[in-house]
């Protein structure tokens, strides 16, 4: 069964090559997550692309087998 969690974070780092996604983030509700730092998979390489390494974002994010997946991100205005 997966998890959903929510969250908002800073984008630290991005590998196209590796499609992961690296984001400081605040308490992720839903996952019982405290803040920290940490890399994420993404479950399409394109969310890449519309990201930069300083944006605030918000995501969406699931735990699923000990991964956790970035379900959706969109920057915050």
């Amino acid at each position: 069964e997966a998890e959903m969690g929510a969250a908002e974070g800073e984008v630290r780092k991005i590998d196209k090559s590796a499609q992961k996604i690296t984001i400081r983030h605040g308490h992720i509700s839903g996952l019982d997550m405290e803040a920290m730092t940490m890399v994420f998979r993404v479950k399409e390489p394109a969310m890449l692309d519309a990201m930069s390494v300083g944006d605030r974002v918000k995501f969406t994010v699931r735990r699923a087998g000990g991964a956790m997946v970035l379900e959706s991100v969109e920057p915050m205005k």
